[in-house]
């Protein structure tokens, strides 16, 4: 297994495994829609390759994961640096093979070189698998987003 930055002929590989990747993550109660957001995340694919802000990782010819991540500029000035991994995907048949970990590592690596001084990132709150593995690479909870439905609010 090897990590490498992909070139612009894997947009449409890329844009379909993020697909997968959202509606992998409605099942622990994202929002995200995955196939009405194809064209968006397209274009969001092919500006973190030419960004060199997306790395993927592949086992012998297929591709098998990826990861996307970026050094924020907010409009805030923090007391940090924040870079941001938004985005972690191995296909389920690669899963448990150390791709997850390998990505993980390899994007932390360019933000460290980019000037992040922390990383942060989102998992499902649902989502045990996802936090446990984030876990034993060191994130800790920092913030946490509470939600409410507006239907049959009494408020």
């Amino acid at each position: 297994m090897e990590i490498t930055t992909p070139s612009t002929e894997l947009t449409d590989r890329l844009t379909d495994m993020w697909v997968a990747l959202a509606r992998d993550q409605r099942s622990y109660g994202s929002h995200l829609l995955g196939p009405e957001n194809r064209t968006v995340i397209r274009e969001t694919v092919v500006q973190r390759i030419v960004a060199d802000g997306l790395l993927v990782a592949r086992r012998e010819d297929s591709v098998v994961g990826f990861v996307m991540f970026t050094v924020e500029h907010g409009r805030y000035e923090q007391d940090v640096t924040p870079g941001l991994v938004e985005n972690l995907y191995v296909k389920p048949t690669a899963r448990r093979d150390g791709i997850g970990s390998a990505l993980l590592r390899a994007a932390e690596q360019r933000l460290n070189a980019d000037g992040a001084t922390v990383i942060q990132l989102e998992a499902m709150a649902g989502n045990d698998a996802a936090r446990q593995f984030y876990a034993a690479h060191g994130y800790a909870p920092h913030r946490t987003e509470l939600e409410k439905s507006t239907e049959n609010d009494t408020a």
